[in-house]
């Protein structure tokens, strides 16, 4: 758990909405419906903290291109 500024408190608590509405659509609301405020927040908190991860860590290596020329001059 990190020690949020009131945006990101405040962004996740809109995130909140969507959330539900993602849980609707695919059928799995049910076993979320009686869940606390602070546990849904631990949900989307610990899925962005992933996405944002993932994207530092892929901005610091560079991305492939996928051409014969991508990969480095072997000699």
């Amino acid at each position: 758990m990190i020690d949020k500024t009131a945006r990101e408190t405040q962004a996740i608590r809109d995130a909140r909405m969507l959330f539900a509405e993602a849980l609707t659509d695919l059928g799995l609301m049910e076993p979320f419906f009686n869940r606390t405020a602070a546990e849904i927040d631990r949900l989307i908190e610990a899925a962005v903290t992933g996405y944002v991860d993932s994207m530092q860590d892929q901005a610091a290596r560079k991305e492939r291109t996928g051409t014969a020329l991508d990969d480095e001059i072997p000699f």
